[in-house]
Formats: structure tokens, sequence, C-alpha cells
């Protein structure tokens, strides 16, 4: 685990203008478990909802699914780019440091990943998890659980079960059943979990390409019940029935985990990601569904994949991630 980095948060300050010019790298501070837990000094309120970075450097879920490594380099360079934006309303947003991948091994790596988000959401905050390959998904969902099953106002008990949504956009469903696990099993992974514990979820995907999966993955997606579109149904004049499709999964839910793979994206808006789209989903739509989410009051985690460093140009998929991550801030 590597702690609050206060170099990579540094810009360009417009000295002399006039009027609010302030930039992200001024809003942001150090996230410390201790200091921001329940019953502390914050309270009443507590973070609320106050957006925590969380990076996760990590590339071994990639390599196990033999696509090409590189994400581990990811968040710092994703903060890189998130510190010279206009704050705008943003008052306040965390920064939790870096879990690292050690020594091949993913699955502690996941676990520690799991940890820091249930703390970031029992201080009362949004954990946003900058990955790494979507094996972050893992991580983040195990934290998201636990958090779930702690008695707390927040999600007291009711007479039936919480629901959980899990959001995806993303080129593929990484509903791969082999393990080890790796960046393509962390909704198989959910899937089994979720039905070993009798935990009502829906996984909703959207962007699927079908020349980037296998009939074996449709078909696994069909016996958990999932709700896909596909690449082509995901165009901007297609905007209007998705964000309703979209509604509708939004209000039988209780909680939702957003996660994006940044290989949704054209490769021509993404380039730097593990595994590049020939068709994609334009950015307008993916960043308006996801606002969608947003502001449905119920997202409790998200994060953000597969962006890859080595094989970005211009920064073009570091600034398409950027402005992705900026909207759920």
């Amino acid at each position: 685990m590597n702690g609050f980095d206060a170099s990579v948060w540094t810009g360009r300050r417009d000295i002399g203008e006039r009027g609010d010019t302030a930039r992200l790298f001024e809003r942001v501070e150090a996230f410390e478990a201790s200091r921001h837990a329940p019953g502390q000094a914050q309270v009443p309120g507590r973070l609320s909802g106050a957006p925590v970075l969380i990076g996760f450097c990590c590339d071994e879920g990639v390599r196990r699914n033999q696509g090409r490594i590189g994400a581990a380099h990811a968040p710092r360079a994703l903060r890189r780019a998130l510190a010279g934006l206009p704050a705008h309303r943003l008052v306040r947003c965390f920064d939790a440091g870096d879990v690292l991948c050690e020594s091949e091994d993913l699955e502690a790596a996941q676990a520690a990943l799991g940890e820091r988000v249930r703390e970031v959401l029992a201080s009362g905050a949004r954990p946003i998890v900058l990955g790494g390959g979507h094996e972050v998904a893992w991580g983040t969902y195990t934290g998201l659980r636990r958090w779930l099953s702690e008695p707390a106002p927040s999600h007291a008990a009711s007479d039936r079960p919480r629901r959980l949504l899990v959001v995806n956009f993303d080129a593929h469903f990484d509903l791969r059943t082999a393990r080890p696990g790796n960046s393509g099993t962390p909704f198989d992974q959910i899937a089994r979990d979720c039905d070993a514990r009798g935990t009502p979820w829906r996984y909703a995907c959207f962007g699927i390409s079908e020349l980037s999966n296998t009939p074996a993955l449709f078909v696994r997606a069909d016996e958990i019940g999932a709700h896909y579109v596909l690449d082509v149904a995901m165009r901007e004049r297609d905007l209007d029935d998705r964000l309703a499709e979209l509604d509708r999964l939004i209000d039988e839910a209780d909680d939702i985990h957003l996660t994006i793979d940044l290989d949704v994206l054209p490769a021509s808006v993404a380039p730097g990601v593990s595994a590049p789209a020939a068709l994609g989903v334009p950015l307008a739509v993916v960043e308006a569904m996801v606002m969608r989410v947003r502001a449905s009051a119920k997202l409790r985690a998200a994060d953000l994949a597969e962006y890859n460093p080595q094989y970005d140009q211009d920064n073009h998929a570091a600034r398409a991630a950027a402005r992705l991550v900026y909207r759920l801030l």
C-alpha cells in the first residue's frame, strides 16, 4: 500500500485572473481511515458522500488473461490527467493512495483493495477506484459486500434483502469461468458469490462486442440473467432508449456498483487500453449513462479499468478517462 502522494497533484495556477480559477489539484486532500472513521470530528454527516480516489496498481489479472500489460501504471497517470481540470462545484476530494499487487499475488491485492473500499464506505464517503486491469471489479465488490453486511443506518435491514445492480460499460462480458481469477473473470466471481450468499443482484453490461466474446460467454450471460446491449445498439441515436432501459434497472435496485472498462470506447478515443475496440461506444453515450447512474443516489462504489498509458497516444485515453471520473466526483 502506498499512501497519498502530493507530488502528483500539481497544475497550473491562474494567478491574477478574475473569479474562481481553482483546479482539482487544489481540492484534493489525503484520506486517512483513522481520521475519517465514523464518530470522529466531522460527524454529523461524516464525509457526506465526498469522493475518495483509490489506486489499484495491478497488471497480474491482465497477464493471466493473456492481455498486454501496462495498466499497473494507470493510477498515477489518471491522477495527473485529473489534476489540472477546473474544480467547478467540487469542494472536497480525497486520495487514499494506492493498493499494489506484489509478487503476482493478485488475490492478496484484491483483498487489500476490498478492505480499503470498505473503510472508505464506512467513513460515509464514496470510493472511486482507478485501475489496473478489470480484476479491480472483484476487489471493489468484496469491499462493497462487506460494508453492506455491516449494520448501519444507510443500509438498515428491511423486510427483504437489498438488491445489488452491477452496471458495466465494457466490450467484454468478463464472465470467464476458468480459475484462478483474472481480468476476464470478475463478474463470474461476483455471480457465484451472490448465488452462494443468496444475494439478489443483476448484471447489466452495455457495449458488448459480438466479435470480442465467444458463444460460450453469451451462454454464461444468459445463465445468470444478465442484461446486455451490443455496441451496435449504443449509438447516439439510441441514447434515449438506453437511458430509459437504465432507469428501469436503477429503479429495481437498492445499491449500485458502477464499473467502466475503457475498452468500451472506440480505439480512436481510447487507444491506450489493454484491448482496443474496433467499433466501440461513443464517449458522449457512455458519459450520459454514467451521469444518470451518478444522479440516482444509489451509487455506492465505482471503478475504472484497463487504462494502459504505455500504449496511449497524446494522452487521448487519459483525457477520456479523466472526463468520466470527473463526472463521478
